[in-house]
Formats: C-alpha cells, structure tokens, sequence
C-alpha cells in the first residue's frame, strides 16, 4: 500500500519519502555548501515552499479542467497532487537566484538539489516501507446491502468496479462521499461503497442525512475486506478492471483529479 498507520492517522509514503530527501538535503547543504547560519536557513526554508508550490501548480496545470470546474481545490494540500519535475525546476531556479553570488555555492546547491530529488525517486521505487497489495483480484465475499440482500464481490465482474473502504467516524472518508456519489451516476463505472465495522442504522443514518444514494452501499461488520487488503486504514479505494483485477489502489483521501485519472484511464 502507499501509506503506513501511526495510530489512528494514515501517513502518505510519497510524503514520509520526500521528508527524508528533504533531511538528507538539509544536513548535506549544512556541512558541505558553507553558507552562514541565517543565509542557509533563509535559502532552505523558501526552497521548501519554492518546491511545493511549484510542484502542486504542476499538478494543477496538467489537470486544469478538474480544477477549473472546483478553483478551491487546488489549496487542499493535504490531498494527493503533487508534480516531482515541477518541484524540481521551481527549486532549480530558486537555488540559481540565492546563490547567484558565489559560482560553486551555486553548482554544490543544484547538485543536491538534484541529488535529493533522485534519492526521492529511488525511495518511490523501491518502496522500502511498502508492502504489496495481497488483493489482487475481486474477492469471493458476500456482503449485506441496507436492505438486507446479500451481494457477493465477485459477481459485479464484467464491470468496472471501484471499491471505497470508509466509517463514519473518519473525516477523510466523509469528505470523499459526495465525489464517490457523483461517480456513481456514471454509466462506466460500478461504486461500492463498503462501511467498515459499523451497524445498519449508523451507515443509514449518515447516508440520509446526507442525501447519498449508492447501488451498492454494503455492510462489513467483521472488516474482512481490511484484511483482504492489508489495508492500514481508512479511507481505501481500489479499482478493479472488466475481469476482475486490480488496477489502482490508494490507501488515504483521493483528490477529484486523481479519481477521474484513474476512471478516464482506458
């Protein structure tokens, strides 16, 4: 999965990675670009929001019909959405004009610039706090719909069917409602929305009061789809092709730009 637990709180790998790249950088720029106290820490620091915003303007850039129809959602940093190369040459550029004054200050900070940027690329790959999705494919389990029926998993192939694991008492999860409800009137697409743990009148509730309707909305009283997945917590969405196989998996909130990524993907 893309994500670890610390408690109740999911931590984005993607993010854990860039904060090691972005400490190896620091103590590397501390001991070998010699630059005064207060002049490293003023470069640093803007070096980190220069990379950030940079890289979710990227993002935004290259989804900007997403965007475009929801402006406020380009200042939700928390979600997914961030374009390394971006990031990378807004920090280039940043660096060039800091250290402008001095020619090898300036080739030792773009270098570790790019080499921190290549150790976080190599942290993405080989993934080393990862673990690979033990759920390769739609499961033969049978759940209870809020009406009591009971919808076997492995039947919905022959569909493309996207899976949200969620509960009530999880923000990130509830925010997500309403654009998993909005993908549910698609006619490519089979939403199953699975509450983990919870009672029929809890889920019912909450779906009311919120005026959310789903074709599947099921109960998981025993959270077996958590340990179908080795999800380490909640939200988790996954997205299974025509046959039946896995095709993307996110552990954490999901951004509209990524959600229609991944349901425009051929």
């Amino acid at each position: 999965m893309d994500a670890i637990a610390i408690g109740p709180v999911l931590i984005s790998l993607p993010r854990l990675y860039a904060f090691v790249a972005a400490l190896v950088l620091l103590l590397a720029s501390l001991l070998l670009l010699g630059l005064p106290r207060q002049r490293h820490m003023h470069w640093f620091n803007t070096l980190l929001v220069v990379w950030l915003v940079g890289a979710r303007l990227g993002h935004v850039l290259t989804h900007i019909e997403t965007y475009a129809a929801a402006p406020l959602d380009i200042l939700k940093f928390w979600q997914p959405g961030y374009h390394g190369l971006w990031g990378l040459l807004a920090a280039a550029i940043w660096t060039a004009w800091a250290l402008r004054d001095h020619f090898l200050r300036l080739i030792g900070g773009l270098a570790l610039v790019a080499g921190s940027s290549a150790l976080w690329l190599v942290l993405m790959t080989l993934s080393p706090l990862g673990n690979d999705m033990p759920l390769r494919e739609l499961p033969d389990l049978a759940l209870e719909d809020l009406d009591g029926n009971h919808v076997n998993l492995q039947d919905l192939q022959g569909e493309r069917v996207l899976i949200n694991l969620w509960a009530t008492w999880c923000p990130p999860c509830l925010r997500e409602m309403p654009m998993l409800a909005r993908a549910s009137s698609r006619d490519d697409v089979t939403v199953v929305v699975a509450n983990q743990g919870e009672d029929l009148m809890q889920v019912a509730r909450y779906l009311d009061e919120q005026e959310l309707e789903f074709r599947y909305s099921l109960l998981d009283p025993h959270q077996e789809l958590m340990v179908l997945t080795g999800s380490p917590g909640l939200p988790t969405t996954l997205l299974f092709d025509t046959n039946g196989r896995l095709r993307e998996h996110h552990a954490g909130e999901l951004s509209q730009a990524q959600l229609n990524a991944w349901l425009d993907s051929p």
